[in-house]
């Protein structure tokens, strides 16, 4: 079993698990340390409501999201010869193609902590092959994607070991600005702390998610050097290059900034992750105004969140967490 697998086993298979695995030493997956003025009998008793009432929204139905996934694939690479052709108009192709490559983020997430099969089932291959079709229209492979995300999780906002810290602004519009500027050519951004923690992994899974980026980078340029070069530039830039960067920038901005900001810190398990009401509603900022429950349970799927949020709102109250954005449902 590879590290990836370790850790998506240790982190995923439990409720709420408390130990996370790094290399092959067991540490503390989430900050335990009390801030909310509790006793530890109050804090014990709240921690198994708490899980009582998540163990009730893990699991159900996952086949839609390979559905979304596979079909959401087949019509994103459908666009391409349906924009070249003019059968669809090029302002629409890029519209269907932001939509997807956003939402397939969504996908998978899913497969990043084995929500759609377990190591070990027989449709674990599923599980794989969501993720590796969901992420292409981001230039971002499944493999590398699965391990920095879950090295997000291990260490929330901490500023060196957090992939996603430099997302980090203090505002909105700077949030969304950040979200642009962090993948120009010579920026500290993203891709180079992805690039130093994997080196820092050392391990076999790391050197095959920078080998596969490589070449999923690689095959993005050719295509699109190609259309080009045919004389479909605009039609490649309608379909891949904009959807790409519109998709990236909004993952980044609502998945990553919105739900953990502000982030110095921000390390506790209950204050990681904060409650928000998007403008934009629940659906279109992905499930994020609920994230909070994902992070303390990740097995929830994503459609379930809201629910599993509500239910424990008044333990999360109790523990210290501001449910007040939000409402009570």
């Amino acid at each position: 079993m590879g590290k990836v697998e370790l850790l998506v086993a240790r982190a995923d298979a439990g409720l709420g698990a408390d130990l996370g695995v790094r290399g092959d030493v067991a540490a503390p997956f989430i900050g335990l340390t009390a801030r909310d003025g509790l006793d530890r009998y109050t804090r014990r008793d709240l921690r198994r409501e708490e899980i009582a009432i998540a163990r009730e929204f893990h699991g159900g139905a996952m086949w839609p999201y390979a559905a979304a996934a596979f079909g959401g694939f087949a019509l994103w690479l459908a666009l391409f010869p349906l924009a070249v052709y003019a059968l669809v108009s090029l302002p629409l192709a890029c519209l269907i193609a932001c939509v997807l490559a956003t939402g397939g983020y969504v996908t998978s997430h899913e497969a990043m902590h084995s929500n759609i099969a377990r190591i070990g089932e027989k449709r674990r291959w599923l599980n794989e092959a969501v993720g590796a079709v969901s992420t292409i229209p981001i230039v971002f492979p499944f493999g590398m994607a699965r391990l920095m995300h879950l090295e997000h999780h291990y260490h929330c906002n901490d500023p060196v070991r957090d992939p996603d810290y430099t997302d980090e602004a203090p505002n909105a519009l700077l949030a969304l600005w950040k979200t642009w500027y962090n993948r120009q050519p010579g920026v500290d951004g993203s891709i180079h702390h992805y690039k130093r923690i994997l080196g820092e992994m050392a391990t076999s899974e790391a050197e095959r998610a920078l080998k596969e980026t490589m070449a999923l980078q690689m095959m993005f340029m050719a295509v699109l050097f190609a259309l080009a070069w045919s004389g479909h530039a605009l039609a490649a830039a309608a379909v891949w290059w904009l959807p790409r960067h519109v998709g990236l920038s909004y993952i980044r901005f609502y998945l990553s900034w919105a739900p953990h900001h502000p982030r110095e810190g921000q390390t506790g398990r209950y204050e990681n992750t904060r409650v928000f009401k998007s403008r934009l509603g629940h659906v279109m900022s992905m499930g994020m105004e609920t994230h909070l429950v994902h992070h303390l349970y990740p097995g929830i799927p994503n459609h379930r969140t809201k629910r599993a949020f509500y239910a424990l709102r008044e333990v999360l109250a109790a523990r210290g967490v501001d449910v007040s954005p939000l409402g009570k449902g």
